[in-house]
C-alpha cells in the first residue's frame, strides 16, 4: 500500500529548511525533503489486543503541517520512530480483529484515540495515566510499540495518511449512527478544544477571547457552546471565510487582523489604551479567558496583552522557540496553562475519555463540524492537499482531509 511517511535525513532536512523559506514546496519533494511517498507492508497486529482498521478519511492536522515545514522543536524528537506514517485523525471500519478484542466486529465504524499510553503499550499504569492524564504518559518511549506520542508518530502503528493503521483496542470507539464520517474525523481534533475547555473553562458571564479561527480556533468556539457555558465570546481572525464560520459557530465578536485590531477588542472588553515611552500599546484590561490557538511569537504576545489581571491564558498553538515579552504575566499576575491534546474530563458528574464526550455531544446534536472540511484529496494527490493548505486565503481553507476507498 502506498503511505505518506516522515524519513529523517540530516541532509534533506538541513536543505529543506534552508531553501524552504524560499520555496515552500521543497517541504514535500519527493526526492528532496524529509517526506517521501512510500510503498510498504499493511502494519501487522503488535499482539492479539489491538485491531486493524481501513481508514476511511485521515485528518491533515496543523500539527502535521509544522512537521513537514520543520518546525517543531528538536525537543520532541525522542518521542517518534522513523520512519513513520503520519496521520493520527481518523475515522474507518475494523479491518481485522485481534482474538482479546471484544465488544467490537468486523467493518464496524469507528474513531481512533491515537494517543500512545501505559494500556496500549502493555505497560503498567504510570500516575498520570493512573489519574487519567493519558496524554502526559510518563513512557512515550517504552513498551513493545517503541517511541511515540501517539500514532501518525510511531513505526509500528502506522499512520491515517495510508489506508491502514493498527490501534489497541483502548483506543477505538464505536460511532453511532447519528454521527457521520466527516463528524467523525474531526472529533480528534474537537476533543483538543473540549479537553482544554473542560479543564480550563471561562468566567460564567465573562469574556472568552479566541486568538486564531483555525481547525481548533473555531472547535473552542463550537465547544463553549456546546457545553452551554453562559460567557461572550470574542475570536481573532486573519480571513473573511474563517470570521463567517466563527459567528455560524456562536461567536459574539469576530475582530479581524488590521491595522485596528487592538482598538477593536480594546471597545469590546471596554479596556484602556495607554502608550509606553516605546513599542506596542498597553492594555489595561481585558478578556477573563484567553485560548491562544495560533502558536506564534504574534497570537502569543497578543495573549499576554489582552488578558486582564488576574486571568487565565491556555495555550494549545503548540508554540515553541520564539520570543515573549513576560512583563504582564507578573504584572497582571496571570495563569498560564499549557493543554496538550486531550485524555478524561469531568463530564455531566462523571469522569468520561473526552473523544467519548465529543461523540456523545454529536450524538445529541448540540455540534456539527461537517462543514468545516473545506477540501478532500485521495492520497496521490498529496501535493495538491499541501499546496492548498499553504493558499488558505485564496482557496478558503479551513479543513482538508485524505479520503481512502473505504471497501473491506
Amino acid at each position: 500500500m502506498n503511505a505518506l511517511q516522515f524519513k529523517f535525513d540530516i541532509s534533506k532536512y538541513t536543505a529543506s529548511k534552508i531553501l524552504g523559506r524560499w520555496f515552500p514546496s521543497l517541504h514535500w519533494h519527493p526526492t528532496l525533503s524529509c517526506l517521501s511517498m512510500s510503498q510498504i507492508k499493511e502494519p501487522p497486529l503488535p499482539n492479539e489486543d489491538w485491531v486493524k482498521i481501513k481508514v476511511r478519511f485521515g485528518g491533515i492536522c496543523g500539527s502535521d503541517m509544522n512537521l513537514l515545514f520543520l518546525h517543531d522543536s528538536p525537543a520532541t524528537s525522542p518521542f517518534a520512530s522513523f520512519p513513520f506514517t503520519i496521520g493520527h485523525e481518523a475515522v474507518g471500519q475494523i479491518a481485522e480483529l485481534g482474538n482479546n478484542v471484544e465488544g467490537f466486529s468486523k467493518g464496524q465504524r469507528v474513531v481512533v484515540n491515537p494517543l500512545l499510553s501505559c494500556e496500549s503499550r502493555g505497560l503498567e499504569y504510570c500516575p498520570a495515566c493512573q489519574r487519567g492524564d493519558e496524554s502526559l504518559c510518563h513512557y512515550k518511549t517504552k513498551g513493545d510499540i517503541g517511541p511515540g506520542l501517539l500514532i501518525g508518530a510511531c513505526k509500528k502503528t502506522g499512520g491515517s495518511w495510508s489506508p491502514y493503521l493498527v490501534a489497541h483496542k483502548s483506543q477505538i470507539l464505536a460511532l453511532p449512527e447519528e454521527v457521520n464520517d466527516s463528524n467523525g474525523v474531526l472529533i480528534e481534533p474537537f476533543s483538543c478544544a473540549l479537553h482544554a475547555v473542560l479543564r480550563n473553562p471561562p468566567k460564567q458571564g465573562g469574556h472568552a477571547l479566541v486568538i486564531g479561527a483555525g481547525m481548533i480556533g473555531l472547535s473552542i468556539i463550537a465547544a463553549l457552546k456546546a457545553l452551554d457555558y453562559c460567557c461572550i465570546i470574542t475570536v481573532l481572525v486573519k480571513h473573511t471565510f474563517q470570521g463567517e464560520m466563527a459567528k455560524k459557530l456562536g461567536a459574539d465578536y469576530v475582530v479581524y487582523l488590521n491595522d485596528s485590531y487592538i482598538k477593536q477588542v480594546a471597545e469590546i472588553f471596554k479596556a484602556e489604551r495607554l502608550r509606553p515611552i516605546f513599542g506596542q500599546e498597553v492594555i489595561q484590561g481585558g478578556a477573563d479567558t484567553v485560548y491562544e490557538c495560533v502558536g506564534n511569537s504574534k497570537s502569543v504576545n497578543d495573549a499576554l496583552r489582552l488578558t486582564q489581571s488576574g486571568g487565565s491564558i491556555v495555550l494549545l498553538g503548540l508554540a515553541s522557540m520564539m520570543k515573549i515579552d513576560w512583563t504582564t504575566v507578573w504584572l497582571n499576575e496571570l495563569s498560564i496553562k499549557g493543554c496538550f491534546a486531550y485524555s478524561s474530563n469531568e463530564f455531566e458528574g462523571s469522569r468520561r475519555s473526552t473523544l467519548d464526550i465529543a461523540i456523545e455531544l454529536m450524538k445529541r446534536g448540540k455540534v456539527d463540524l461537517s462543514s468545516m472540511i473545506t477540501h478532500r484529496y485521495p492520497l496521490h494527490e498529496y501535493k495538491t492537499a499541501f499546496s492548498t493548505i499553504t493558499n488558505k486565503s485564496s482557496k478558503r481553507v479551513i479543513k482538508v482531509v485524505f479520503e481512502h476507498d473505504i471497501r473491506v
